[in-house]
């Protein structure tokens, strides 16, 4: 899997793993495609391949090897919301293989940043016509490809097989309101996302191990730090990226390099210029909040702005004609223009899946942390 390519991560007991990982398979595959699967253990040296399998003969043969040291890579054709065929990589980790180089019990991610982030579409012509119209349909393809793929990855067929997940553009499973996506089984505790980023960015563990601890203990380790503890927020991609970069040059060097295999860093994060602030009280009063009001204020916050509505309308008729079958142009969107607009008037979605669950979104280029941002003001929890 290329590091340049969007993420998707999803946590679940070691217990349901592989039965997260099948029903994961069995909806993401193609209709009628086979699979590659490749297993090893750090228990002992056998390793198995198989190749241009059913996915059923896959899944026998996880089930079979799976156990604490096992490592799982398959690889299969996937069909995206907007119709595109990509090659995809899953990922499944035992407990045991997890706690050496923590990455997500499951992660996936196209072989291809293209395959997802294409850097040219084709457009209909004889509509309107426009950088905005342009980066609008993409930014509209990209965010159904996403949310669909997180969905398809966390709840298949409304499996309650996984607590949380997440998709990231940059680097690891980060803090999940510097992410792009985030899932939840239970809407109820949709502000895990703030409590896991206090974890990872005050305490630098490693998101990938503190996902599925439960929240009230999540909660005592952030009433835990001293009051008026703070740490920053990359509001936007060009910031985590640089916080990126500085993690990986300090995880380089032996005298900055983390101390623990679950953790990024060595305590709180430095913050940058650009950065917002969240604070442990801001968190901690978020817990606190009655969970169907802190997800009103997300719904109410995720509201698009007038640049984005401008040319919503044109974009979604100019999609239609092309399905249609129209006589199109190859329009570039990923000009600085293009993707300017998107980084700045992509909007958010929060949906409640058929799992019951809830899924926050944007397009990659964006994080959620505008989102919360507004969403935490409207409460009158931040000033």
């Amino acid at each position: 899997m290329s590091d340049g390519s969007p993420y998707f991560y999803a946590w679940c007991n070691e217990a349901d793993r592989v039965d997260a990982f099948a029903a994961a398979m069995s909806v993401l595959v193609a209709h009628g495609a086979t699979c590659n699967v490749d297993i090893q253990s750090i228990d002992h040296p056998d390793v198995t391949w198989r190749r241009s399998v059913p996915i059923d003969e896959a899944i026998a043969a996880v089930r079979t090897a799976f156990a604490p040291g096992t490592y799982v890579f398959a690889s299969l054709p996937v069909t995206l919301s907007s119709g595109t065929s990509v090659r995809f990589a899953i990922v499944c980790n035992g407990d045991n293989y997890e706690r050496r180089g923590p990455s997500g019990p499951l992660c996936a991610s196209p072989f291809d940043r293209r395959d997802l982030l294409s850097s040219s579409l084709e457009i209909a012509t004889g509509t309107m016509r426009g950088v905005e119209i342009e980066a609008a349909i993409a930014s509209i393809q990209v965010q159904q490809d996403i949310e669909d793929l997180l969905i398809r990855l966390c709840a298949p067929e409304a499996h309650g097989h996984v607590k949380t997940g997440a998709c990231v553009d940059v680097g690891h499973w980060g803090a999940p309101v510097e992410t792009c996506a985030t899932y939840h089984a239970d809407a109820a505790s949709v502000a895990r996302d703030l409590a896991l980023s206090w974890v990872h960015l005050h305490e630098g563990d490693k998101t990938a191990l503190t996902a599925g601890m439960p929240l009230e203990l999540l909660r005592a380790r952030i009433d835990a730090a001293p009051h008026g503890a703070c740490v920053g927020i990359a509001g936007d991609v060009d910031l985590l990226r640089q916080h990126t970069r500085m993690d990986w040059a300090a995880a380089a060097s032996r005298d900055t390099r983390p101390t623990r295999v679950d953790a990024v860093r060595r305590g709180a994060r430095a913050p940058i210029e650009g950065d917002a602030e969240l604070t442990r009280e801001t968190v901690l009063k978020a817990l606190d909040t009655p969970p169907s009001l802190l997800l009103d204020a997300l719904e109410a916050s995720a509201v698009p702005d007038n640049d984005w509505r401008s040319v919503e309308s044109a974009a979604r008729e100019t999609i239609a004609a092309t399905k249609e079958g129209a006589a199109t142009y190859q329009a570039d969107v990923a000009s600085r223009k293009h993707v300017q607009f998107i980084k700045r008037h992509a909007p958010f979605h929060v949906q409640r899946p058929p799992s019951g669950g809830v899924v926050l979104a944007t397009h990659p280029y964006r994080t959620l942390w505008p989102l919360w941002a507004d969403a935490l003001f409207l409460l009158g929890i931040t000033s």
